[in-house]
C-alpha cells in the first residue's frame, strides 16, 4: 500500500493513529488533580510537537543518512517563517501559499548554502554551515531590517495591502476558512481534552513529511546515501560522484526545515531573527542525537522529548513544589523542596542536559535503542516460557546421542 511493503505499512499506520490521538494521549490526568502538572494537551504545545518533530525528520535525512552534520539548519526554519508572514501582509492569513513559497524559498537558499558547504566535509562542513546560520541571522537582525522588522520581529499591520482579504475573511491564520486557533473542548469525567484545527493542519503535515521521508529511507537513494555514510572515499573511488547526492539530501533537508518555520508562523502570525540562532540549530542536533540519529521515530521522539519535558520542568515552581510534598513535616518538604528547586522552573535546563547526558552514556542509539533492548527483553521472556520448555522455564537438554 502506498509504495510500502506490509511491514512499513502497519508501521505508518501506527504512526498515524498515535498523531492523530495525541491529544487524548497527553491527557492521562484530570484537571485540577496533583499530577496535572504532567498533562501536555493543550494546542500550543501539542503544535510544536509537531512542527519541530518535521524538522527533525528532516535534519534527519541529511545527519542520519549521510552522517553530514550541519549546524546551520535555523537558517532554513526562520527562512520559512519570514516566507510565511510575508505572505500574509502581501495577499491574507491563509496559510497555504506562504507555506508552499516557504518550501521553494527554503530549497533554494538550501541550494545555495550546500553547493557551497558540501565543497568540505567533517568538522569543516559543519563550520561552513554555521557560520552561513550566524550570518543569516545577523543579516535578519540588523542589515535587512526593511524585509526583517530587525528585533522587533516580522508581524502583520492594519496597513498591509492583503489584496486576497475580503469582508468576511477570518482575521487570523485559517485554511479556506478554517481558523488555526479555532479548538473544540471535551469534558469526559473531569478529563478535559482540547482538539485544535491548528494542531491536526500540523499533524497531517507531519505524518505526509514522516511517509516521504518512509519513501526515501527505503529507496535506492536512500541506500546511495547510506553507503556514502558509511565510506564516501571508497565511492569516490569507483568513479561515482557523491555530491549530487549529498546535494540533494541536503536541499531536501532545508525543505523539511522551511516546512517547519513556515508552520511556526502559520499558528503564530510573527517572525523574529532568533529562530536564526545557533541554539535553534543546536536543539535540532540534539533532538535527533537523542531519539536516535538515523532512524525512522528517533527524531519525532527526540522533539517530543525534549518539547515535553521542556515545558514540564520550565512550569514547576516552589508553590507546586510545597503542595506536592506538603504531607511532610515543614522542616522536611522545605528541604525537599531546597534540593529540588534548582533542577526545575528557571533551573530546567540543568535537569534537561542531565537526561541527555544519561541517554548518550546509557543509550548511544537513543530513545529507539532503549526501545530495542526493552523489546527484545519481552522477546526473550517469551521465548523462555514458549513451548517446549521444562520447568521453571528452561528448555531440556537433549539425551546424548547412543551409536546404534
Amino acid at each position: 500500500m502506498l509504495g510500502l511493503s506490509a511491514k512499513d505499512t502497519r508501521f505508518l499506520l501506527i504512526v498515524i493513529f498515535l498523531t492523530l490521538a495525541t491529544p487524548l494521549l497527553l491527557q492521562p490526568f484530570p484537571e485540577g488533580s496533583a499530577m496535572a502538572q504532567f498533562n501536555a494537551g493543550y494546542p500550543d504545545l501539542m503544535q510544536k510537537f509537531a512542527i519541530y518533530g518535521i524538522f527533525a525528520i528532516g535534519f534527519n535525512i541529511l545527519f542520519g543518512l549521510t552522517g553530514y552534520l550541519s549546524f546551520g539548519h535555523a537558517a532554513f526554519l526562520g527562512v520559512g517563517s519570514y516566507t510565511v508572514v510575508w505572505m500574509y501582509k502581501l495577499l491574507g492569513y491563509n496559510v497555504l501559499p506562504g507555506l508552499v513559497l516557504a518550501i521553494i524559498i527554503s530549497a533554494l537558499f538550501a541550494l545555495l548554502i550546500g553547493f557551497i558547504s558540501l565543497r568540505r566535509s567533517g568538522i569543516y562542513f559543519s563550520i561552513l554551515t554555521l557560520a552561513f546560520a550566524q550570518m543569516s541571522y545577523n543579516l535578519a537582525y540588523s542589515v535587512l531590517t526593511p524585509i526583517t522588522n530587525g528585533e522587533t520581529g516580522l508581524q502583520v499591520y492594519g496597513n498591509d495591502p492583503q489584496i486576497l482579504v475580503g469582508a468576511n475573511s477570518p482575521t487570523s491564520p485559517h485554511l479556506f476558512g478554517l481558523v488555526m486557533r479555532d479548538s473544540v473542548q471535551l469534558d469526559v469525567g473531569g478529563w478535559l481534552f482540547t482538539f485544535n484545527i491548528g494542531y491536526y493542519f500540523c499533524a497531517v503535515i507531519a505524518i505526509l513529511a514522516f511517509y516521504l521521508s518512509l519513501r526515501i529511507f527505503r529507496s535506492p537513494f536512500g541506500m546511495m546515501l547510506r553507503a556514502i555514510k558509511t565510506n564516501q572515499t571508497r565511492m569516490n573511488y569507483t568513479g561515482l560522484n557523491t555530491r549530487p547526492y549529498t546535494l540533494a539530501a541536503f536541499v531536501i533537508s532545508g525543505m523539511y526545515a522551511g516546512l517547519a518555520g513556515g508552520l511556526l508562523a502559520s499558528m503564530d502570525p510573527l517572525a523574529g531573527a532568533e529562530r536564526m540562532q545557533w541554539t535553534a540549530s543546536g536543539e535540532v542536533v540534539l533532538m535527533t542525537i537523542l531519539g536516535g540519529a538515523g532512524t525512522l521515530m528517533g527524531p519525532v521522539l527526540g522533539a517530543g522529548f525534549i518539547k515535553y519535558f521542556e515545558n514540564i520542568f520550565s512550569k514547576i515552581n516552589d508553590n507546586v513544589l510545597h503542595a506536592w510534598f506538603a504531607v511532610l513535616p515543614d522542616g522536611l518538604e522545605n528541604a525537599v523542596v531546597a534540593m529540588i528547586h534548582p533542577f526545575v522552573g528557571k533551573g530546567w535546563h540543568l535537569t534537561l542536559g542531565i537526561l541527555f547526558m544519561l541517554v548518550v552514556i546509557f543509550l548511544p542509539g537513543g530513545l529507539v535503542e532503549g526501545g530495542q533492548r526493552i523489546a527484545r527483553l519481552f522477546n526473550r521472556k517469551k521465548k523462555s516460557k514458549g513451548p517446549g520448555t521444562g520447568a521453571g522455564g528452561h528448555k531440556p537438554k537433549p539425551a546424548p546421542h547412543v551409536a546404534e
